[in-house]
């Protein structure tokens, strides 16, 4: 049910877009000026494509909001899994790490045994 009226929403959607740039232009929303008798007259009130819009319009704002009913009460115990991304194992803690990138291991500091090691970590033990 809820794939099939997804398709029905674009159609309205589709057919509502159709609709209104089919529209003749007042030309007050780009501020040419139009005439008095343009929207709020009974001729303009009683055109099709107004109507056409109205009606179109309300049926999308009633499908937006059954839609999102349906989504927020479908319960689903699996987890979709189609767009995870798959990891490299981690290398272990003691392993060096080779390749292009890799940094060259810092020589250990032998003339002062107190002073820290050139790479930055301090021992846990002091």
């Amino acid at each position: 049910m809820f794939p099939f009226l997804l398709v029905v929403h674009a159609i309205v959607a589709a057919v509502l877009v159709t609709v209104i740039l089919m529209q003749r232009s007042e030309g007050g929303g780009l501020g040419m000026g139009g005439s008095p008798s343009g929207l709020m007259s009974a001729r303009g009130a009683a055109d099709f494509l107004t109507r056409a819009t109205a009606v179109l319009a309300s049926v999308f704002v009633a499908l937006s909001i059954l839609l999102a009913v349906l989504a927020a009460s479908r319960q689903s115990a699996a987890i979709d899994t189609s767009l995870a991304r798959s990891r490299a194992p981690a290398p272990a803690s003691n392993a060096p790490i080779v390749g292009p990138g890799a940094l060259p291991a810092a020589a250990p500091n032998v003339a002062d045994p107190a002073a820290p090691p050139a790479n930055g970590q301090v021992p846990l033990g002091q």
